[in-house]
């Protein structure tokens, strides 16, 4: 008999990231050994003087109930950051932190989008966005992107998805799941037609601002009138390798965030205390730039090793974590008597017969490229390369 429930959470699928991760763990928990290279975590631990702010906020009680928008000194803390970092001015009232930058999207999406109400997405994206639309009854309205251009949109086509009836436009520089990273111009060119349209906002997911390789992170919301109608995401859990601490901010129009508050205070209401505090010390300093330059060490290992490999198409990322790579030449070829027709066949068989976990390209909205997370160990990392090859050598 079929379960009662919701036409909403039937519409949504599972986050592939999630599934691949717990899958993982699970051939863990039964003492099978496994590279996973599927989540976007670092590895790195949080630092001490993170952990002591932590510390004490525990021996001072901070163990009640927060603000619904978080604590006036966080928030103040990331006023400051955007003016230190951004060079953007924001008071407290345009500032909500969340339980993770996931809840941050969520509550605006849910805040802002009405029933076909169109929302852009350019592929690929992060696995979330679209199903966040789906949850509230938006329509998603995708561009393609390819290698070629390093998954970047064609701007001068951009015009072409827009209608009466588009209401969001989200992106993500530095990008999950491709790390390439939007340059001044493009950013320029973007901001030039979207100013033609007062009723279209905003997300810049800019969760991976501090991953950037290649120079000072620009925000699209530094763009001539763009400051009006973006709404920016970030939060803690990239740069200050504070993930299982969730906390997310996001900082636009004093209205929305009005809104979103009042959604957060039905779900959530404030994040949790200690790690309020915890932010409140990570975000008044800069992230450790020695683990960024680590990360810069991790890309080119990979780089410099699968992009021998013949059959892989890939580039070398400007920022995040991730390799999208382009695998659709093994496709109807033959790994052990099992064809490989798409990324799901792909990853699973690799997971399968070589024990490393990497995430299909489908839910992201490319099937031709699976997503590598670099964010462990270069043993890890050059353990996990060799098993690749090793997989792809017998694929016939």
């Amino acid at each position: 008999m079929q379960q009662n429930t919701s036409n909403r959470i039937n519409r949504i699928n599972e986050s592939s990231t999630i599934l691949m991760a717990q899958k993982a763990r699970y051939m863990k928990e039964n003492n099978i050994e496994v590279i996973d290279l599927s989540i976007g975590e670092p590895d790195f631990n949080v630092d001490e003087y993170i952990k002591i702010s932590a510390k004490k906020a525990i021996d001072e009680n901070f163990s009640h109930y927060s603000p619904i928008p978080g604590y006036k000194d966080l928030r103040l803390s990331i006023v400051d950051k955007f003016k230190r970092d951004n060079q953007l001015n924001y008071s407290i009232d345009n500032i909500i932190v969340s339980n993770g930058a996931k809840q941050s999207i969520f509550n605006l999406i849910l805040s802002l989008i009405n029933k076909d109400d169109e929302v852009i997405i350019p592929k690929p994206y992060w696995v979330s966005y679209s199903e966040i639309v789906k949850i509230s009854n938006g329509k998603c309205v995708f561009i393609d992107t390819n290698i070629d251009t390093k998954f970047k949109i064609n701007i001068n086509e951009l015009e072409n998805y827009i209608t009466a009836k588009t209401k969001l436009f989200i992106f993500s520089s530095p990008s999950n799941p491709t790390g390439t990273i939007y340059k001044k111009h493009e950013l320029e060119a973007i901001a030039k037609i979207l100013n033609k349209y007062p009723n279209i906002f905003i997300l810049s997911d800019e969760i991976y601002e501090y991953i950037n390789y290649v120079g000072k992170h620009i925000s699209i919301a530094n763009i001539d009138n763009m400051y009006k109608k973006t709404f920016i995401i970030n939060g803690c859990s990239k740069g200050y390798s504070m993930t299982g601490w969730r906390i997310g901010y996001m900082a636009g129009p004093k209205h929305i965030i009005k809104s979103c508050i009042k959604l957060q205070g039905h779900s959530t209401s404030g994040p949790c205390s200690i790690s309020q505090k915890a932010a409140y010390t990570a975000i008044s300093s800069y992230p450790n730039k020695d683990k960024i330059q680590d990360l810069m060490k991790r890309r080119d290992l990979v780089y410099n090793n699968l992009n021998k490999i013949k059959g892989l198409k890939l580039y070398k990322p400007d920022g995040a974590f991730y390799f999208f790579i382009d695998i659709s030449s093994f496709y109807n070829k033959k790994y052990k008597n099992n064809i490989i027709k798409n990324s799901t066949d792909f990853t699973m068989l690799l997971l399968e017969n070589e024990q490393v976990v990497l995430v299909g390209g489908k839910d992201f909205g490319n099937d031709n490229c699976i997503r590598l997370s670099y964010a462990v160990s270069n043993n890890k990392l050059i353990i996990a390369i060799q098993k690749i090859i090793n997989f792809i050598k017998n694929i016939k």
